[in-house]
């Protein structure tokens, strides 16, 4: 690894030989960072020493990860496996029930009532919820389309499915889906990330473009929301008077808790911070 500033830190991608999938911070110490990727890998690196700590090889290439506490990660893979390492000791848990497709999202739900869950969601249209302490899912509920993106937040669940369906859900009771909505923006969900203060969430689509939407349904509320352009590059094309507006995909959104801006990752290689209010 190598540092081009203070507050910056550059990891060598020579290590991966595969795009990677997922990045994730420890919130009991921000100096881990969790990094899981298509070339099979779970990585843990220390960013105040700019070293990797720990690599762990799973048998297929890993869509996503989180951590549970300084010492436990969760992995998803395309195998539709759920998998569960220690990272002080290297010893893994392969959970055998997961899914039947590759499991796409996982989430540590963090809420006083929710602690010892993580839930899975998978391209075989479930979302699956594991009591940590065990190796076999509590619940199971199905969807009506592929899990495409999920999000934590606070007692509840945000999901995004294909045919750009999004769910909410009450982790304290999950008998019945609390809000069914359909996204605002015209293609498919690529990311969702709820607000800090579990007021709502910023989802963002494949054609650059990121929504901010409210989970209050009245009608006072509903009219804050808002949607916008973003990770777009005019370039100018040979024979042609006007630039060509090249869109790309809005990967990944992270929020700044303590400021409420949040950031926006695209294809086009920029990060973009915003100011949601």
């Amino acid at each position: 690894m190598s540092t081009e500033k203070h507050s910056e830190f550059r990891l060598d991608a020579a290590i991966w030989s595969d795009p990677i999938s997922a990045v994730t911070f420890d919130q009991g110490n921000p100096r881990s960072l969790l990094v899981s990727s298509w070339d099979c890998t779970l990585r843990l690196f220390d960013i105040s020493q700019n070293s990797q700590k720990k690599s762990f090889t799973a048998n297929c290439p890993l869509l996503d990860c989180c951590f549970v506490d300084s010492y436990t990660a969760y992995s998803g893979g395309v195998d539709g496996r759920v998998r569960c390492v220690d990272v002080t000791t290297g010893q893994e848990r392969v959970f055998p029930a997961s899914h039947e497709a590759p499991v796409r999202c996982i989430e540590h739900c963090k809420h006083e009532n929710t602690s010892n869950v993580v839930v899975s969601g998978s391209w075989d249209h479930t979302i699956k919820v594991w009591d940590v302490r065990m190796v076999q899912p509590v619940q199971s509920y199905r969807h009506p389309d592929k899990i495409y993106a999920m999000s934590a937040c606070g007692d509840k669940l945000i999901v995004g499915t294909a045919g750009r369906h999004v769910l909410v859900w009450d982790m304290k009771n999950m008998s019945n889906v609390l809000q069914s909505r359909e996204s605002s923006l015209k293609y498919q969900t690529r990311c969702i990330r709820s607000f800090p203060d579990h007021t709502g969430y910023v989802l963002s689509s494949i054609e650059g473009r990121v929504a901010v939407e409210f989970l209050d349904p009245s009608p006072e509320v509903q009219k804050k929301k808002y949607a916008f352009k973003c990770h777009r590059i005019k370039e100018e094309v040979p024979n042609k008077p006007e630039k060509t507006e090249l869109v790309y995909p809005v990967n990944a959104i992270s929020f700044h808790k303590g400021f409420g801006t949040f950031a926006t990752g695209g294809s086009d290689g920029y990060v973009n911070i915003w100011d949601g209010g």
